[in-house]
């Protein structure tokens, strides 16, 4: 009989089959029934009541993408004034102007005069642009909202413009109140540049902040401060008066300001007597608010590994050249033929720097690997430079090409390692610059050949034609092989003091300025573990004033043919050679 039959019922009942039904014992009651049906239901409502809220919760999560992520900054995170901030007095001066508007702003407005709705700070990075930003709203009492470049871009289509919004109407309701765009050449840089979606929503957040900060009122008292490290790049736009009207540089310190920044980061470390920051600040040139945070930092820390209750100018000077030539890899087995090729090319370094006129004093000598480097010879100017001179530029040529040449010489052409390649490289990039920028060349003369467009347009620039730019690598070439004849020439007639130094690197490992004399006067050298190198690092910085200095270079460049070494040269600027 074939199944699901409606015959079944009948043909048992034909046959006098008995038939009963009864209710099956495993079936759950009522309430259960009930939950099982309702299960669904509630399901739903729960999932939608959790959707409501995260709506309504900060920054909206799933929902809320068009939320701004400006952060309030209030007192828990520390209070920051002028006080706070040393070394950058002539942007502090301009920046107080907006404090007192924020403080008193019928001042201004009585005499019809108004703040500035933008404040854009320039500088390299490291030199304070958001510690000043901060210490504008601590200085006036006011809300500070900070937010970076990058926060407005989304992956979703319209956000960025959402953000921009969101974040002009939380300052309009926390006015007077400053908001702080940290890197804002991440959104704000040229329209037009560039092709794809992202590019578009980056364009549309743009124009969102264009139409924002000119629908400013000159009442509602919201400033907008941004910071940035490349104000090339950035739209016209944005820096038309009545938006970012006012460009504050934010340079690094000079001689001066380092010595004020380093005595407010000293405030809270215990230091020796022998601490002297006018010294310490003299031998940092270029370095920024950051980099002396940092070594201040690396030297209380030093201190404590070696259980001192002060810090010294021992733990400082150590600290320095951790900073500036890295962490040394005593770890790092060389073997006896590596370690004598490298000695023989830092002392290459070392002798063309003390024979060629233009070159920084040396500071310091190592053949101890530091950072990536196997060896190193750092140079420090005598003061602050802001500008390169022609006879400097050619004294850093033949300072690099000092280490190949060492190693040729001692052993052989063939026997040359890779060791010389980042001076080969600098070398390159230095003898570009003279040329096609710097106006340097005698041939090709004072015209800039940089065809370089900071990516505003797509594809290769074609504004030098071939013949040119075979001159220009022609030049170049030439300029390189005289720095390397020069070297090698100087090797050559200094050959004694030259193997002498590369001896003294072999027995000693780093060798400071006084110390190198040492070695080339033939002079042995007693080294004590603390007062002498004290010692060392206060006599590695010089005293030199602006006007003895300004001599010594019209004596250098008067005596440019001459060689000689210098058996008093002192120290003072970052420059390794590896």
């Amino acid at each position: 009989m074939p199944p699901y039959t409606n015959d079944l019922l009948e043909k048992l009942s034909s046959k006098n089959v008995s038939i009963e039904a009864k209710p099956l014992d495993n079936q759950p009651n009522l309430f259960w029934r009930l939950i099982i049906n309702l299960l669904p239901t509630l399901l739903i409502i729960g999932l939608f009541i959790l959707l409501m809220r995260n709506m309504q919760g900060a920054g909206g999560k799933a929902m809320g993408f068009g939320k701004s992520k400006a952060k309030m900054l209030t007192e828990k995170q520390g209070r920051v004034t002028f006080a706070d901030v040393a070394g950058i007095d002539e942007a502090k001066a301009e920046l107080e102007e907006i404090v007192e508007f924020l403080k008193d702003s019928q001042k201004f407005q009585r005499l019809g005069g108004k703040i500035p709705k933008g404040v854009l700070l320039v500088g390299p990075p490291g030199t304070g642009k958001t510690l000043l930003a901060r210490a504008i709203a601590g200085e006036a009492n006011v809300p500070f909202f900070t937010i970076s470049g990058s926060d407005f871009v989304e992956m979703f289509v319209g956000v960025g413009a959402s953000r921009v919004r969101d974040m002009f109407e939380q300052g309009k309701k926390s006015a007077p109140c400053i908001i702080f765009i940290d890197e804002i050449d991440a959104v704000g840089r040229h329209r037009g540049v560039g092709m794809g979606g992202g590019n578009d929503e980056r364009e549309q957040t743009l124009n969102q902040m264009l139409v924002e900060m000119d629908g400013f009122d000159s009442n509602e008292s919201v400033i907008l401060i941004a910071a940035t490290n490349r104000p090339d790049v950035l739209d016209p736009a944005l820096l038309r008066p009545g938006r970012f009207d006012r460009q504050v540089v934010v340079p690094n310190p000079d001689v001066s300001g380092r010595e004020k920044i380093l005595r407010v980061h000293m405030r809270k470390v215990p230091l020796a007597s022998d601490v002297d920051p006018k010294v310490i600040a003299r031998g940092t040139p270029g370095f920024s608010g950051a980099d002396l945070a940092n070594l201040v930092n690396e030297a209380a820390l030093l201190a404590a590994r070696l259980n001192r209750r002060t810090v010294s100018m021992l733990e400082f000077e150590n600290a320095k050249d951790k900073v500036m030539m890295g962490a040394e890899r005593r770890s790092l087995v060389m073997s006896d033929d590596e370690k004598k090729n490298t000695a023989y090319h830092e002392a290459g370094h070392a002798l063309c720097a003390l024979l060629t006129p233009g070159c920084d004093p040396i500071h310091k000598a190592t053949i101890i690997p530091r950072g990536r480097a196997l060896g190193m010879v750092m140079s420090l100017p005598e003061g602050d430079r802001y500008s390169e001179t022609k006879l400097r530029c050619k004294a850093r040529l033949v300072l690099a090409m000092g280490g190949r040449c060492g190693e040729e010489l001692a052993f052989g052409a063939d026997h040359v390692t890779s060791g010389a390649s980042g001076d080969i490289k600098m070398a390159t990039s230095l003898a570009r610059n003279m040329v096609k920028e710097w106006g340097m060349s005698d041939n090709l003369g004072m015209i800039n050949y940089d065809d370089s467009d900071q990516g505003y347009t797509m594809g290769p620039s074609n504004t030098v034609s071939g013949q040119t730019i075979r001159e220009i690598e022609t030049e170049v070439k030439q300029l390189i092989d005289e720095a390397y004849e020069r070297a090698m020439k100087l090797l050559t007639e200094h050959r004694e003091e030259w193997e002498r130094l590369a001896k003294g690197l072999l027995e000693y490992e780093t060798l400071s300025a006084d110390e190198i004399q040492q070695v080339l006067r033939g002079e042995k050298i007693e080294r004590s573990l603390v007062d002498d190198t004290t010692k060392h690092l206060r006599s590695s910085v010089p005293e030199v004033a602006p006007k003895e200095t300004e001599t010594e270079n019209k004596q250098v460049e008067d005596e440019q043919t001459e060689s000689s070494i210098s058996l008093d040269k002192s120290d003072d600027k970052t420059e390794p050679t590896a």
